[in-house]
């Protein structure tokens, strides 16, 4: 059967969403469909990988040098399936995490920010992104004086759980990063959120999202960019969420600008 084009193919250059497919009578292409299942099975596979925590905690060392090794911690979801099917519990640590944080790091000065690593719906996203992002976040916070607390890595974790983290390691802010759940054309999004004062019962109104950092969506100078700025203000005005917004001009290099701003063009 023939295939029929759609005349504005062209664009498909441009971006990775499913635009300008063409069809073969009423129906899509056979190579389409397949690209389809194909990252349908991707983006399932990314939500059941498991995150190979000894490898990130290496990762995280090397860009971390000098500072103590990343702790790995979990939820108080025992296994995958009772993760997907319990988001409260992948909200909380579990019993011997909390007594780990609660009994040798609480510090006599609190810490000026947490890093707290999840792995959330994509272990993947945080496979690949979480230590080059740091990387480059640090690059911004050295000069700043910011004290750190140890970096953790919590397994089968949600965003709310960094809350808990935060408060027991006695941090002032935290920033959770966090595998996003994957999309059809994008497995490996990883989120960042910025909570001043973290304490367990917070909601999403406390927090500073932002989506989808990775080689293909928001760079990771982008992204640690917008992240400085947000916790230079929210240290300033000890506040984060709602009251607290990105007033960051988009830093992008030319050749980006080109690619994010074609329908302006």
């Amino acid at each position: 059967m023939n295939v029929i084009s759609n005349p504005w193919q062209a664009l498909r250059s441009l971006t990775a969403a499913r635009i300008a497919l063409g069809r073969s009578g009423i129906s899509l292409p056979t190579a389409p469909q397949l690209d389809f299942q194909l990252d349908h099975a991707r983006a399932r596979d990314a939500v059941h990988l498991p995150l190979d925590t000894a490898s990130l905690v290496q990762a995280l060392g090397a860009v971390l040098p000098g500072h103590p090794e990343a702790l790995p911690l979990a939820s108080a979801a025992p296994d995958r399936s009772t993760y997907l099917q319990r988001p409260d519990l992948g909200r909380r640590l579990n019993t011997a995490s909390h007594d780990t944080l609660a009994g040798q790091y609480h510090p006599v000065c609190p810490y000026d920010l947490a890093l707290v690593v999840v792995d959330g719906l994509s272990a993947l996203a945080i496979a690949q992104n979480a230590a080059p992002f740091i990387h480059a976040l640090l690059q911004r916070l050295e000069p700043e004086d910011w004290s750190l607390a140890p970096t953790t890595i919590v397994t089968q974790g949600r965003v709310a759980v960094g809350d808990e983290v935060g408060h027991l390691l006695g941090a002032k802010a935290v920033v959770v990063l966090v595998g996003e759940r994957p999309g059809l054309s994008a497995p490996d999004s990883m989120g960042l959120y910025l909570t001043w004062a973290p304490q367990v019962g917070l909601t999403d109104a406390a927090r500073n999202c932002i989506s989808n950092v990775r080689p293909e969506g928001l760079s990771y100078f982008d992204a640690a960019y917008k992240l400085h700025m947000l916790l230079r203000e929210s240290r300033k005005r000890q506040l984060s969420g709602v009251d607290l917004k990105d007033e960051t001009v988009e830093v992008l290099d030319e050749g980006a600008a080109m690619g994010r701003r074609f329908l302006l063009a």
